[in-house]
């Protein structure tokens, strides 16, 4: 057998802990990278003044939707794509690879239209200050119509993951983080030689980044991805395959989405109170990021590891990966809450707040950290749903956690008229979800991987 061959075949096969870390090390890495992309943009931004910050906090929701359709596609691409490869149905999973740059194509051309048509809308119901708004037309649009690259790097990413090459991955992520990081403060203050083009600026080194790190994960993939082959006839649109993919990527889109309603209302619920307590939250969802970002490239690692198993039908193994990723997520996500609760002022401070931002920020802080002690748990199961084909149970955890208990008991904790008290929303939110998910996961056992156990069972 081939080493190309054994990429992905290794997944059945392999020692579980080294097997795991190898493909969610590279890619918990490359998400750290990942999260730099928003955090230094606001970092630089917040050097112009907090204005900026305010206008690239109220713009995240759009930014956050454009993600969830690009990687919710993608997850729905890496699942199938593992668990044709798991069934030995190597035509489907080409099949499904390139349906998924089809894909990828057909939702850039819908941003398009919104960056040239709604962002000025979107920008004018959120804020009446005339400078957040035209900062935030301006760093939304050049995001929305440039964002072919978003597209494909997410989706060229997945398809490195779903046959074991995270640390290809890894390697297109870096390529595209790197050069937004070098290009943010050329472009935004105008260095070199160049312009000072402010947030624009910032938005235009993002989508560079992102345009380089898809050209480098089309090379990847062409060059070493032996386990796809791209042939012309499969772009042609087939409606079994995208049925499949959106099997599990339309709850992993429609879970996303839901963070950018819930960003959305949170930021009406604060505009109230002040921009510095939308600038405060925005901080939070950047810092959030680089203790999330490392769970979701667990979870990278964890999916396709479970998606093969699912399809060779080996259940110990798929309970093997869930209790491992559930117990590394579960360390980072202290880690981040010991982070939180000892140095927030630090924290704040690599975002150039003033002494309001820091007064309100570091209360802000502590107080939404504590949700950190189960969201591991919470963020791990919910990737297991996707894996199993019950996306759905997924986008009801997501739903539940974000919607009908954040933004509700937030907006009931702001009628009292104190800030610090909307905070408390997001403990109680996760509560709730940490529920939902211990109930879900225990139906998954008994209805999906029991049952495979049963005839091996009988037969021995």
């Amino acid at each position: 057998m081939s080493t190309d061959t054994r990429s992905a075949s290794r997944m059945g096969t392999a020692p579980m802990g080294p097997l795991l870390f190898s493909l969610a090390i590279p890619m918990m890495v490359s998400m750290l990278f990942q999260a730099l992309y928003n955090v230094v943009d606001s970092i630089f931004v917040s050097y112009i003044n907090e204005a900026a910050l305010s206008a690239v906090s109220l713009a995240f929701p759009i930014q956050n939707l454009m993600i969830a359709f690009a990687v919710g596609t993608g997850v729905g691409v890496n699942a199938y794509v593992s668990k044709s490869l798991g069934e030995g149905n190597r035509a489907e999973a080409d099949r499904t690879a390139a349906n998924g740059l089809f894909l990828a194509l057909c939702t850039f051309v819908a941003f398009f239209v919104f960056g040239l048509v709604g962002v000025s809308a979107f920008m004018n119901s959120q804020t009446e200050d005339p400078l957040i708004r035209q900062y935030g037309n301006d760093y939304l649009s050049v995001c929305c119509i440039f964002s072919l690259g978003c597209m494909i790097q997410c989706m060229v990413e997945k398809l490195l993951s779903a046959t074991g090459r995270s640390n290809y991955a890894m390697i297109t992520q870096l390529v595209g983080a790197l050069t937004n990081i070098v290009l943010d403060p050329i472009l935004i203050f105008g260095l070199f030689g160049f312009p000072r083009m402010e947030a624009a600026g910032a938005a235009a080194a993002t989508v560079a980044g992102q345009f380089l790190g898809a050209i480098t994960g089309l090379y990847l993939n062409l060059r070493h991805n032996h386990d796809i082959q791209f042939r012309l006839q499969d772009f042609r649109p087939q409606g079994r395959t995208i049925r499949r993919i959106y099997q599990v990527g339309i709850p992993s889109i429609a879970m996303t989405s839901v963070g950018s309603v819930m960003t959305f209302c949170m930021n009406r619920i604060l505009i109230a109170f002040s921009s510095t307590a939308v600038a405060v939250f925005g901080v939070y969802f950047k810092m959030q990021s680089f203790i999330v970002m490392p769970l979701i490239g667990l979870n990278n690692g964890m999916v396709p590891i479970i998606a093969y198993n699912y399809g060779a039908r080996k259940p110990e193994r798929i309970v093997k990966v869930i209790k491992m990723s559930v117990t590394a997520a579960v360390a980072i996500m202290l880690l981040g809450f010991a982070a939180a609760q000892l140095w927030p002022g630090a924290m704040l401070s690599i975002f150039n707040a003033g002494p309001d931002m820091l007064a309100l920020g570091e209360v802000a802080l502590r107080i939404i950290s504590f949700h950190f002690i189960v969201a591991g748990f919470n963020i791990v199961v919910s990737a297991v749903f996707q894996a199993l084909g019950r996306g759905v149970m997924a986008l009801l955890v997501s739903l539940v956690r974000q919607l009908f208990v954040l933004v509700p008991v937030a907006w009931l904790l702001s009628l009292s008229g104190n800030v610090n008290l909307i905070w408390w929303s997001f403990p109680i939110a996760e509560v709730s979800s940490l529920i939902l998910c211990s109930l879900f996961l225990t139906h998954c056992y008994r209805t999906v991987v029991r049952p495979m156990r049963e005839p091996a069972a009988t037969q021995s």
